[in-house]
């Protein structure tokens, strides 16, 4: 492309000096890249003209302009930063600067787009995948380049979004990593800055190579349906004019298009084939005013019906992300549900752009708009949180507190608190004060005294109930319980824990470990193999890392289990057989020394995975497995039987027996059966004693694994009346 065509698509407002900036850095970039090829076998120059082009569509300052036709120079060619900041200024430099960092980042995937040039820097760069940790890392340095100048990632958004339209060229090993990581993290971060037209395209895009079956289905739907649905439009449109008009409203009034991947994500929640959606049809109104807006929404809904619970005012109640829009669904003419959005000029531009959009209303280019602070001085909240805080649980993090829907509740004074999707009343109190949150001990929500584990819905008004002293409980920690979901939360009530004394802590975490391993029926353990996993550096500092809650016990229990399948050659003591519960996949337990041998799980002590095992060679039934301290295997006389085993890949599920102690009470064994049914666990058997209103329950289970076992015994332990639920032990 030449400059001339290049200049033609950028925005009428730069100045002439603006121009001859934009043209140095043309011309420098295309010097630079040289002869630089990428993999389509285009120049590679024309990379950075196509990012230049995507943020001139977002009517971004020509400052950005220049950063994206440069973007890649630092990285890629001989040109220095030095270099750049003489050429031009030191804020273009930052820029360049700020986005080069962004794509060293080590675990930030790029794709082999430069096949061949002069830089000695890199020519190629390997492939890498992404995993959980390195997520978190590459998370914390993006955001925290966000907080120091949001522009860095605007340039860095639309280098993503044109890797994107090029992925089909790159590596095929390597396109399903690039795609998940932009689903994982540049989707949701346009989404979070209100760029709702890049966030679009980066999803749609992306959901192409990561489910290309799931695609290419709805792909060949929504084109099968595409000239009906486009009729209907039309006549809906032209209804929707007319009582408009009637009523004196002037209004743009258009189809609201319908992306792959929000109908892929549609069917999911509402479990439902494609054929079943009938809402895939949307307009989207614009009008003069906020005023004209709900006049407008008076107009629809008395023309058409309204459907209950699909309203939602995002003018009087903003998202956090700054979108605003009324949202309403309506049964049409032809009785099929229409969904209708209501919005300003202005709130349009903003959802389309977000962030970027207020440039498009610099008054004087000089003035920045309200809204636009905010989202700087929100975003910035949002950092500051996180300093302190492990890497490990950055994703979780940001996926719960940035990514994920929100929910808009009510301080007793009519405040409005924005909090992600699932939170608590814990979460609430936390993020109204700390000192609040740590003396939390109960809830009101509108009036209604509600359990800590409640889980708080828009428009909901929330009271936290307060003691004068103490601090927060240890189980508010325990991921089973449900009880926190905001990272914030979590920090704080770890800080609180970090602060007590090191003998405390180190009590509370050896009680915590063993109170688990004895609900479990686990015995024996050697921490010395475990510590070293969890970077301590004694088994004492183990105990206190579980006190202060930096690692749950169930981490511990799932880290044995995992030793414990690799250790094919750990010495056990087993357990032998009465009766066989039935016939295990071949590759569900591991026989050393004999291969294609049956093996049958022993009824008496019901071993599971996590569980020390041993084999005993049966007559004509192969190998069944017992417990280390199975009665059975305690008693046998010929030991030459025994044999050495281990856990492969469990195929099924796992019988274990399991014991409640509780006060009776109306509705506990509702509760009991509500936590089974919840966890999608088999119950095989059950029965129930009592003796002076103090129940035993036995149950029998079908788990698949320790972790789930451990998950299941902590919710039946923390329902009302329940004394203690543990695994029954053999004999």
């Amino acid at each position: 492309m030449q400059f001339e065509q290049f200049l033609e698509k950028l925005p009428q407002n730069y100045s002439a000096l603006d121009i001859e900036q934009i043209k140095k850095a043309y011309e420098l970039g295309e010097q630079a890249h040289g002869d630089q090829l990428l993999v389509s076998g285009l120049p590679y120059f024309s990379h950075c003209i196509s990012v230049a082009l995507i943020l001139a569509e977002l009517s971004v300052p020509p400052e950005l302009i220049i950063a994206g036709l440069l973007h890649d120079v630092i990285e890629d060619t001989e040109i220095s930063l030095d270099e750049i900041e003489k050429e031009f200024n030191t804020e273009i430099a930052t820029l360049i600067d700020g986005v080069t960092k962004l794509t060293n980042l080590p675990n930030l995937l790029r794709g082999d787009l430069l096949i061949e040039g002069k830089s000695p820097q890199k020519t190629v760069v390997s492939h890498r995948k992404v995993r959980e940790e390195e997520i978190a890392e590459t998370l914390r340095k993006t955001f925290l380049a966000m907080s120091d100048d949001i522009r860095v990632v605007l340039v860095k958004l639309a280098d993503r979004l044109h890797i994107m339209r090029m992925l089909s060229k790159l590596d095929e090993n390597l396109q399903k990593d690039i795609a998940q990581e932009t689903l994982d993290i540049f989707a949701p971060l346009a989404n979070r800055l209100g760029i709702w037209q890049v966030k679009w395209e980066l999803q749609d895009r992306a959901f192409r190579f990561v489910a290309p079956t799931e695609y290419k289905e709805i792909a060949e739907k929504l084109a099968n349906r595409r000239a009906d649905r486009e009729h209907q439009i039309e006549e809906i449109i032209n209804r929707l004019q007319k009582a408009l008009s009637e009523e004196g409203i002037t209004a743009k009034i258009s189809g609201r298009p319908k992306h792959i991947y929000s109908i892929y994500q549609k069917m999911k929640r509402k479990e439902m084939p494609f054929e079943m959606l009938m809402d895939l049809r949307g307009v989207r109104l614009i009008v003069d005013d906020v005023a004209t807006c709900y006049k407008a929404l008076g107009v629809v809904h008395m023309k058409w019906r309204p459907i209950p619970g699909e309203f939602d005012d995002y003018i009087a109640a903003k998202k956090d992300n700054n979108y605003q829009s009324l949202h309403t669904a309506v049964i049409f003419d032809d009785g099929r549900p229409l969904e209708i959005q209501i919005r300003t000029e202005e709130m349009h531009e903003s959802a389309e752009f977000g962030i970027a959009a207020h440039w498009r209303y610099k008054e004087g280019g000089a003035k920045i708009k309200e809204s636009y602070q905010q989202k700087i001085s929100w975003l910035r909240s949002l950092f500051s949180l996180r300093q302190d805080e492990d890497d490990e649980d950055i994703v979780e993090s940001w996926k719960s507190d940035v990514f994920k829907d929100r929910v808009y509740v009510l301080t007793p004074q009519g405040d409005i608190i924005d909090l992600p999707a699932g939170s608590t009343p814990i979460d609430f109190a936390y993020h109204v004060h700390t000192e609040i949150g740590h003396r939390c001990r109960g809830a009101k929500i509108n009036g209604k005294l509600v359990s800590l584990d409640y889980v708080l819905e828009t428009g909901n008004q929330v009271e936290v109930l307060t003691a004068k002293r103490g601090g927060p409980s240890r189980d508010w920690l325990n991921p089973n319980l449900g009880l926190v979901k905001t990272s914030r939360a979590r920090s704080k009530i770890k800080q609180w824990f970090k602060q007590q004394d090191r003998e405390l802590n180190l009590s509370q975490g050896k009680a915590v470990l063993e109170k688990e391993f004895k609900r479990l029926g686990i015995k024996d353990v050697n921490l010395d193999t475990i510590y070293p996993e969890f970077a301590m550096r004694t088994v004492d500092d183990l105990y206190v890392a579980i006190g202060c809650g930096d690692i749950g016990a169930g981490r511990i229990i799932n880290k044995i289990a995992e030793i414990e399948d690799e250790d094919l050659e750990s010495e056990f003591e087993l357990d032998l057989v009465e009766e066989p519960s039935g016939i295990m996949p071949s590759d569900s337990v591991q026989v050393m020394g004999l291969k294609g041998i049956a093996t049958t799980i022993g009824k008496c002590c019901n071993p599971m995975p996590g569980d020390e095992i041993i084999g005993y060679i049966t007559r004509g039934r192969g190998a069944t497995i017992h417990r280390q301290d199975c009665p059975n295997i305690l008693r046998v006389d010929e030991k030459e039987r025994l044999i050495k085993v281990s856990w492969g890949h469990p195929g099924k599920t796992f019988t274990v027996p399991v014991q409640i102690k509780a006060y009776d009470r109306q509705g506990l064994m509702a509760d009991i059966s509500n936590i089974i049914s919840e966890e999608s666990v088999n119950l095989i058997d059950m029965s129930m004693k009592m003796n002076q209103h103090l129940a035993a329950i036995k149950l029998v289970l079908g788990v698949q694994g320790i972790s789930q076992l451990s998950r299941i015994l902590t919710r039946l332990e923390n329902l009302p009346n329940v004394l203690e639920a543990k695994r029954r032990r053999p004999g």
